[in-house]
């Protein structure tokens, strides 16, 4: 059974959500056999319906992989539209840049390849919404530099903050997961929560999914 949501109900998600080209299939089919933790088509469904929800025209992405989720977001975006995402494994990255060519996205997709906490200070925003999904270490010192990239009203989506249910103590009984990498999502998750310049909710879908806004204003309520 799944730590988050019971493997009958995400069965069900699975089955009602149908991929809308055989590029994903094939692209989520290539994750799987090279052991790769991409989130699935329920989670990319969402990417692409919040990018959508907010007219985003510039994305960014940390962790490329081999371009799944970006595919999802990029599909998202207009014509004149542009995804920046960040890969630190070459190879990958290469991957990544054939599948964009293949879902016919390669005109508005952007891969770089490098640390991202160092190639985050020289990009400039500001963006519409920005998916964290890179180093679980590197979430808390990124996050106030993704909130500065981020425009009023924008988006960031943050992966994996339940971690299989291990961020919560004595959930799980023998754990699978880095402890270290553990420690770094709690304790993110407790600062994006608090953070005065966000407002955020955490989906339990597959491996948790924080939602967060940018403020427009001054913190209230």
């Amino acid at each position: 059974m799944g730590q988050i949501v019971p493997d009958a109900i995400e069965r069900y998600l699975s089955g009602l959500n149908q991929l809308p080209d055989s590029v994903l299939l094939d692209v989520a089919r290539a994750g799987d056999a090279q052991d790769l933790p991409l989130v699935d088509a329920e989670v990319g469904a969402l990417l692409r319906v919040l990018a959508t929800a907010v007219g985003a025209t510039r994305v960014l992405e940390i962790g490329t992989a081999i371009g799944y989720s970006g595919i999802w977001l990029a599909g998202a975006l207009p014509a004149n539209g542009m995804l920046l995402t960040m890969e630190m494994d070459q190879k990958r990255a290469a991957q990544a840049r054939e599948n964009f060519v293949r879902a016919h996205l390669a005109d508005r997709v952007n891969v770089i390849v490098g640390d991202a906490q160092r190639l985050l200070a020289k990009v400039s925003g500001p963006f519409d919404l920005i998916f964290q999904d890179g180093d679980k270490r590197h979430y808390i010192p990124m996050l106030d530099r993704l909130v500065d990239l981020l425009r009023p009203g924008g988006l960031l989506v943050t992966d994996n903050v339940l971690w299989d249910g291990e961020v919560v103590p004595g959930f799980v009984k023998r754990a699978r997961r880095d402890a270290e990498e553990t420690r770094a999502i709690a304790e993110y998750n407790v600062q994006l929560n608090r953070h005065p310049g966000l407002m955020t909710a955490i989906v339990p879908l597959r491996d948790g999914i924080a939602i967060s806004v940018k403020r427009t204003t001054g913190r209230s309520g």
